[in-house]
């Protein structure tokens, strides 16, 4: 019997391992392909994991000639400005879900839902339209419909942390003294700190890969944001992979270290909540 839960044990490490190593394979492939030359991606060494004569010229294209550091500061004004008005939002929204009873609330939470799994698409047309008219279009003002891609999940991840802290504590502060807002600020929000921070990041890493909505808002080069920079790397005859796998590595590292600096607060984040007590 241990004999069996031993080799049952080996077998899922191995299927965990195969499974990892299927995941990471792609970043790793990108990774050093952008060490190649574009005779060695197209040519003979195209199936080759180590480049023969790795060379620093994607990178140093992509960087000083292509414009790659104007659309990594594009991305980070985007994503940082979503992610501070998107988490005050969903914040003080998924607080009154939580603490006030009220008629429809079980349908409002599944609208917000069902909104979430709207495709990009469906709201993609009416936002250039009304953008066109507002006279919007080529602007930093595209974090306004990012909320579409990132509210819904974020009031969704609040909820759950709010509903998890006692009234109580609460109605004790307010006897104490305390005013509403202190008692919000004080009390409730240092409380559910896990889902803040978890729906920050999450909020940042979304609005950093946003793809759709920025190309048709902001036709303009100097708006790009990384992702759609990205999809310019190109001639007229081909794509230009060394240079795309050079700035794919480079703009992966920003989302990269979040999640491996605070993957514990990740994980803390989404699964507090999880369990009813």
């Amino acid at each position: 019997m241990v004999t069996s839960n031993r080799k049952l044990k080996w077998a899922g490490i191995l299927v965990i391992i195969v499974y990892l190593f299927g995941m990471m394979f792609p970043f790793l492939w990108i990774f050093l392909t952008s060490f190649k030359t574009s005779g060695e991606i197209f040519g003979d060494g195209a199936f080759r994991i180590i480049a023969e004569n790795p060379t620093l010229g994607n990178f140093s294209t992509i960087l000083f000639e292509k414009g790659i550091l104007n659309a990594i500061k594009n991305s980070f004004i985007v994503a940082t400005t979503t992610t501070i008005y998107i988490v005050l939002v969903a914040s003080f929204t998924a607080y009154v879900i939580s603490r006030f009873e009220f008629r429809g609330k079980n349908v409002l939470m599944g609208l917000i839902l069902a909104v979430s799994m709207f495709p990009q698409m469906i709201v993609t047309g009416p936002v250039y339209n009304m953008f066109y008219d507002l006279e919007l279009l080529n602007s930093f003002w595209i974090i306004l419909p990012y909320s579409t891609i990132t509210l819904p999940v974020a009031v969704w991840i609040l909820v759950t942390h709010f509903n998890q802290i006692p009234l109580s504590l609460e109605e004790s502060a307010k006897m104490d003294g305390a005013s509403s807002l202190q008692t919000l600020f004080k009390i409730v929000f240092p409380l559910a700190a896990p889902g803040v921070f978890t729906t920050a990041i999450i909020t940042f890493i979304a609005a950093w890969n946003e793809f759709l909505l920025t190309i048709t808002l902001n036709a303009e080069s100097e708006y790009h944001t990384v992702p759609v920079a990205i999809s310019f790397l190109r001639t007229q005859f081909e794509i230009l992979w060394g240079e795309v796998a050079a700035a794919t590595t480079i703009v992966t590292i920003p989302t990269l270290i979040i999640v491996l600096f605070f993957q514990k607060q990740i994980v803390s984040g989404l699964t507090t909540g999880g369990v009813k007590e």
